[in-house]
């Protein structure tokens, strides 16, 4: 018994430090997402499913809301077993109730950020053969729906009615009082080819029938990216997401079960919020609190008025609660977890935010191609202070070294790798991607960092150089191929930097062409229509020659460097 225990402790030295009640081989469930979340419904349909702005749904008129619009899609639109819908929408009831039912139709969903430039979209939707978009009706979002029907990437529109999502009250004052708001669907440029949500769910036709293969049939294209700047259709399976949601389920006991209430502040078209702030919540039957966007009032209004338990978040808004006067600790009474992910959480913004809340504030890690979460704190008792935790149940991890491959010893800095049922399938039509992807079987991260002889995780620095902006993933490359756009504009290199209110921020060093001149307002309003707000540079630095490599190549390693020194110097 004791050499079999000493063995595991070697091979998944974490499992020893797991908090009672865990089980690392513990039964995962991976019945797909949408069965759960019906079943859910079914159970207790009096109760509380949705929560936004005040506005409600029970789960019961969740179910019958999800199984009307998988019906219309099937009818309308022909929609089947791996049709890709992509879905343009902020946080609303409207996401949900697509997000299952185009599950339940047999269909592929395909998130699509309404931040994103049409470029952007263009790219993501072309890419995966989305014919079908649904999206809402507030102006600044519908606009660029219609710019891509017109560029013939998306050939349909379902629009769904933001004032629908109100109650009643909020709802005829925001008809009356910001009409301006909303886009003129019936003088559209493509009216033609636009469903209204509600006419689909008014139908009230039922689905047909849909065998689901959890193992192999996809559930979401989730697009992300790497150093190219070009995102890849990450192919989520049904059983990838759903055994994501098992394990948080276990790591969690019982967290996220009633009676509590999930605040969902953060986007759910983020796999974070889709997974932690969505999926897991509603399978359990827990109400989800909604916010359409980050706003400090809002949230705290929110909190204050619902109680909500439960807060995945990112650090940036973490530090923004902590930073503003106006946040007391009785707004943040309620607050029992709260998970930080997306970025890391700098030990500031830790020790902040503890001096105004007393709930337990868990670190998590995770990446779009792992469903996404892979380690995480511990969410009943503390954890080891600036790690990500311990790999959640049925994880394996290991640390590779970067030059020669091989696997390194407990604290040895290496490449994070990951198996695991949460692992994704692999990138839609990109065999390059795949090979890149993994090592052995292994889902490389691109992360460095160790593990020490407890198995808690530390990570280091990062091999890519994505930029992690309030936890949304900026490419570099997609700044500067926008930079050299400009005429003045020579050489471009964009980097990273750490930033106190979004983690991460980019940073554009120029060299301007010979008797050019440019300044930085000029520069950000150049980019204005061509990066949305999270990829815009926080500074332009100008400089008469850029470093290069031996080979030529344009060198972020001595920039950093610089913009190091730079800020050393002024403080």
């Amino acid at each position: 018994m004791g050499t079999k225990s000493t063995a595991v402790k070697a091979l998944r030295p974490w499992i020893a430090s797991y908090p009672e009640g865990i089980a690392w081989n513990a039964k995962i469930d991976t019945r797909p997402v949408h069965e759960q979340v019906l079943a859910a419904c079914a159970k207790n349909p009096a109760a509380l499913a949705l929560d936004f702005l005040g506005g409600t749904t029970s789960f019961g008129d969740l179910a019958k809301k999800i199984t009307a619009f998988a019906g219309a899609l099937q009818q309308q639109f022909g929609i089947k077993k791996g049709s890709r819908v992509a879905l343009m929408l902020p946080n609303t009831p409207f996401y949900p109730i697509a997000y299952y039912g185009v599950l339940r139709a047999g269909g592929i969903v395909v998130n699509c950020n309404p931040l994103y430039t049409v470029q952007e979209l263009s790219h993501i939707t072309s890419h995966a053969g989305a014919d079908v978009l649904v999206t809402l009706d507030l102006a600044q979002i519908y606009e660029k729906a219609e710019a891509l029907v017109r560029a013939g990437h998306v050939q349909s529109l379902i629009v769904c009615h933001f004032p629908d999502a109100l109650p009643l009250v909020k709802k005829v004052l925001y008809t009356v009082a910001k009409r301006k708001d909303l886009a003129s669907i019936s003088k559209s440029s493509v009216a033609g080819k636009v469903v209204k949500f509600s006419d689909m769910l008014a139908r009230g036709a039922p689905p047909s029938p849909v065998v689901i293969d959890p193992q192999n049939d996809i559930a979401v294209q989730q697009y992300t990216g790497g150093t190219t700047g070009l995102p890849k259709g990450a192919l989520l399976t049904h059983a990838n997401i759903a055994a994501n949601m098992s394990q948080i389920d276990h790591w969690g006991c019982g967290v996220f079960a009633p009676p509590s209430k999930v605040v969902a502040v953060l986007p759910f078209f983020h796999i974070f919020a889709m997974t932690v702030c969505m999926n897991v919540p509603l399978s359990n039957g827990t109400p989800v609190i909604m916010l359409p966007r980050f706003e400090l009032k809002s949230l705290l209004n929110l909190l204050t008025r619902t109680r909500a338990n439960v807060m995945p978040a990112v650090p940036t808004l973490l530090a923004a609660l902590a930073r503003d006067k106006s946040t007391t600790t009785e707004q943040l009474a309620g607050l029992e977890v709260v998970i930080s992910g997306g970025a890391a959480l700098p030990n500031e913004i830790r020790a902040n935010f503890g001096r105004l809340s007393k709930a337990t504030l868990a670190e998590g890690y995770g990446l779009t191609e792992a469903s996404p979460v892979v380690c995480c704190a511990a969410l009943r008792v503390s954890s080891k202070p600036m790690s990500i935790g311990l790999p959640i149940p049925a994880t394996d991890i290991r640390f590779v070294d970067v030059d020669t491959q091989k696997p390194v010893g407990i604290g040895e800095d290496g490449e994070l790798q990951v198996k695991g049922p949460q692992v994704m399938k692999g990138y839609f039509e990109d065999e390059d991607g795949d090979s890149g992807a993994f090592m052995d079987g292994w889902l490389r991260t691109g992360d460095v960092g160790h593990m020490d002889e407890d198995g808690y995780v530390f990570l280091v620095d990062r091999i890519k150089d994505l930029i992690i902006c309030s936890g949304f993933n900026v490419y570099p490359r997609t700044i500067e191929e926008a930079l050299m756009t400009h005429p003045a504009v020579d050489e471009t290199n964009v980097i990273g930097v750490p930033d106190d209110y979004r983690g991460e921020a980019p940073v554009a060093y120029i060299k301007l062409k010979e008797g050019q001149s440019a300044t930085p307002a000029q520069l950000k309003q150049f980019l204005q229509e061509k990066l949305n707000k999270i990829e815009m540079p926080k500074e332009f630095i100008f400089r008469e020659a850029l470093p290069k490599t031996l080979v030529g190549k344009l060198s972020k390693k001595e920039l950093r460097e610089d913009y190091a020194r730079m800020k050393a110097e002024k403080s």
